[in-house]
Order: structure tokens, then C-alpha cells, then sequence
């Protein structure tokens, strides 16, 4: 299936596999770069070393197009630039909005952009500083999120841009991928569905927790960071969401020190990171010190499998989510519906 993302990404098939950390490593990226899809390594949980070992392990695995997820306010983004450069990697997404200057550096050095947004507003200024395309998630989608549906959302930036625009959020099979063609995408971008393949370095115990829930487990919370995060129901989520100030102040620099210990960051940067996020929001100090270690969470669940010391960002298609496929099966599977969609759409004309 030929489509302006297929095109620019150079990939057979117009299906993205989000960047999500601890999650997206070289062997799923590596397997859904093979499947024919747009595999995309999460290296904001990675140190530049890290990066280096892993898109030279995404190379050895593949020789198809594949693409690197950063965050535009790294301090050392402009190394990790000269990495994916240097490692012929074809496309750099970003989940915060990267500056003309940087996009223009990635596209000088023949990279393609696409950014993630999850407002109109955002779609356009991107694209107005030269992003090539945009990813754009619905309320549905994991992770930090927004309150407008997909169905809402997609069309509204369709319609603002001459871009080509990827959907995200509630995707999971060929007729999601269908419906989101007819809404004008070029594609769709996956997380959650990726998560669950046997190609997923996430621990069985962790995958069971997400086959077993409903959609009704599936759910927007503040108690985390103080940002909209979708993510699985579980007793941590719930003591957040009751804990009183001081003793979500006491858990947070638990947190803190533990990430702080695992990344190498100093207190300084941690609330500097914090405070970013805080920028513009009415967060507590306990939220503050949670936006700045959300990664030590996720990585509890997703690395250690520790689904009680840990958060499972999850997009609400967990809930009708109930197999394992590897890669290859998923989007062969997904193509093989879209085509019997379409056909069945024309033979009823």
C-alpha cells in the first residue's frame, strides 16, 4: 500500500510503531523494520552511548528504514542529531515540538522530520518551520495525552496542513487503518499494539496485566506528574490518586533519588526537568519531582516487570487487545484486513 508516508519513509507499509520508552529497543524496532513498517528506537531513557550501541544494533538487524524518537529540550540533543546522522538513520520523530533551527540541520543532512503533536495549533507550527510530516494522537492514545478524541482530532489537522499527517490514538487493526485513510492520513502510528507482540522486550507478567484489561481499565490521571496520562488502573496509580500532600512528597523523592541514581542526573537538573514540565501548569512540588523521574516508573513495569512499583502507560485499544502476535504476523495481519475493508467497501457501491 503506497501512500505519501510510505513514500517520504521509504517503507512498505504506511504503519508506525511509536517510540516509547524502555520499550521501543533494537529488537522491536529492528522486527517492525522488517515487517515493513516504521520501527522508531526511544532513546530519550537512553545515554548517547546507549543510542550509538543501539541504532548500530537496529543496523545489524535490518536494512530497512527506521527512525530515532528524541527530546528537542536535551541538552545534549544536538550530539544525539550528529548520531542519527552519522548512523544513516531516515527519520527523527520528536514528542515535544523541535526548533526551525534543528529541523533544518535534520532535513539539511537528508533526515526526515516528523514531530508529534496532539493540537491543531501544534500541527501548524511545525509545519510552518519545515517538518516533513506530522504525527497526531487523539485523547485515545498512552501516555501523556489530550481531551480530543481521534475522530476530532485528525480531521481538523488534515484540513490545516499540506503535510502528510500519521493518526495515532485507538489504532490497532486494518479497519482503524482504513477509517484513518479516509479521514485523509497517510498512516497510522501504534504504541500500545506494539507493546503487545511477542517482539516486545516487556515482561510476560507485564503483558499479562494489559490482555486482562478492559477499556474500563484504562485511565487518564493527574496523580503521576500532574499532566493527562493514560495508562493502566493499578493500586500505585490508585495510592496516588488518594495520598495526601505530604506523603506524595515523601513517594516522589523516593522516586527522585532512585532515577537520579540510574541516570547520573544531579538533583539540579531533575528539578530543572521538572520545572520545565511545571512551566505554565499548577503542579505541587511532589508533581514537580514526578515529572522529572515518570521515567523510573514506566521503568519498573516495563524493564524489571515491577507492575506495583511502576506505571503502565497504555492507550485505551488495551482493552480489546487479547493476543500476542510477533511483528511480521501483526502487520501482515493488519494490511490483509484493510484490503478485505476496502474491498468490501467498493463491491457495495
Amino acid at each position: 500500500m503506497e501512500t505519501a508516508l510510505t513514500r517520504l519513509a521509504g517503507i512498505r507499509y504506511p504503519i508506525v510503531q511509536t517510540g516509547m520508552g524502555w520499550v521501543a529497543g533494537p529488537r522491536l524496532v529492528s522486527a517492525t523494520a522488517n515487517a515493513g513498517a516504521l520501527g522508531i528506537l526511544a532513546s530519550a531513557t537512553m545515554t548517547l552511548d546507549q543510542l550509538r550501541a543501539a541504532i548500530a544494533e537496529v543496523r545489524c538487524r535490518t536494512d530497512a528504514p527506521f527512525g530515532v524518537n528524541l527530546r528537542a529540550d536535551a541538552a545534549d540533543a544536538g550530539d544525539r542529531v550528529r548520531l542519527i546522522v552519522d548512523g544513516g538513520v531516515r527519520v527523527a520523530s520528536f514528542a515535544l515540538a523541535p526548533s526551525p533551527e534543528l529541523i533544518t540541520e535534520l532535513k539539511a543532512a537528508g533526515v526526515v522530520v516528523i514531530p508529534s503533536v496532539g493540537a491543531r495549533r501544534h500541527a501548524e507550527k511545525v509545519a510552518a518551520w519545515g517538518a516533513d510530516a506530522v504525527i497526531v494522537q487523539g485523547g485515545e492514545g498512552g501516555g501523556h495525552t489530550g481531551e480530543v478524541a481521534t475522530s476530532v482530532l485528525l480531521p481538523q489537522v488534515v484540513d490545516a496542513v499540506r503535510i502528510p499527517v500519521v493518526a495515532a490514538g485507538g489504532f490497532f487493526d486494518g479497519r482503524g487503518l482504513v477509517a484513518a485513510l479516509a479521514y485523509g492520513a497517510a498512516g497510522v502510528a501504534m504504541g500500545t499494539r506494539f507493546l503487545l507482540t511477542s517482539d516486545s522486550t516487556v515482561p510476560d507478567a507485564v503483558k499479562a496485566r494489559y490482555l486482562a484489561a478492559t477499556v474500563k481499565d484504562v485511565t487518564v490521571t493527574r496523580a503521576v506528574d500532574g499532566l493527562p496520562h493514560r495508562m493502566l488502573r493499578s493500586d500505585l496509580v490508585t495510592a496516588l490518586e488518594r495520598s495526601g500532600r505530604a506523603r506524595r512528597l515523601l513517594h516522589a523523592i523516593r522516586r527522585a533519588a532512585g532515577f537520579r541514581k540510574l541516570s547520573g542526573l544531579t538533583w539540579r537538573h531533575l528539578v530543572r526537568d521538572g520545572l520545565a514540565l511545571r512551566h505554565g501548569k499548577e503542579l505541587s512540588w511532589s508533581q514537580v519531582l514526578l515529572a522529572a523521574n515518570t521515567p523510573m516508573l514506566l521503568r519498573s513495569a516495563m524493564v524489571e516487570g515491577r507492575s506495583d512499583l511502576g506505571v503502565m502507560a497504555a492507550g485505551q485499544v488495551a482493552g480489546v487487545i487479547d493476543d500476542l502476535p510477533s511483528c511480521a504476523e501483526l502487520v501482515e495481519r493488519i494490511m490483509k484486513e484493510a484490503d478485505e475493508v476496502r474491498a468490501r467497501l467498493t463491491a457495495a457501491r
